[in-house]
């Protein structure tokens, strides 16, 4: 079996999600419905994040998992810093934001993908903090990632 780029299987998540989300909402109403969705994605990142660790969770082993994120040209990014305790770029260009918005999933996109990295981070090591402002899925010209390892 061969792995799916990260791409290719958010789209079949989102493809799967959305009616489900959909069918909740009409049971449960759509604030919870979203807010049970979001916290299953943070879940299955949190997760993801402590297996990707079972390799090392330096900041130098966590750059592997960003560059997965890049496959395909899944992510469009400029390196501000990358040393030994920072890893600092701005997304130039994301592909995520543009499959929701054409599978008409704008609304969603924030929760099933943005809202994985934080919870993806603290798996992986809560000694590297991650900062971001602002999101293009949020419409914001770029992303900006800033992970710092905490010293001392």
């Amino acid at each position: 079996m061969f792995p799916l780029p990260l791409l290719q299987r958010r789209e079949v998540e989102a493809g799967v999600i959305a009616p489900l989300l959909e069918a909740f909402a009409r049971e449960v109403g759509a604030p919870r419905a979203r807010e049970i969705v979001a916290g299953v994605v943070r879940e299955l990142a949190r997760e993801a994040g402590c297996a990707a660790a079972e390799q090392g969770n330096t900041l130098a082993h966590f750059k592997a998992t960003v560059a997965k994120w890049t496959e395909g040209g899944a992510l469009e990014l400029t390196v501000l810093r990358d040393d030994d305790t920072a890893l600092e770029f701005d997304v130039t260009r994301c592909r995520f934001a543009e499959m929701y918005a054409r599978l008409g999933l704008a609304d969603l996109g924030g929760a099933l993908s943005c809202a994985r990295d934080a919870a993806l981070i603290e798996g992986f090591n809560p000694a590297i903090e991650l900062t971001r402002t602002q999101t293009i899925m949020e419409g914001a010209t770029h992303c900006d990632f800033r992970f710092r390892a905490q010293t001392g």
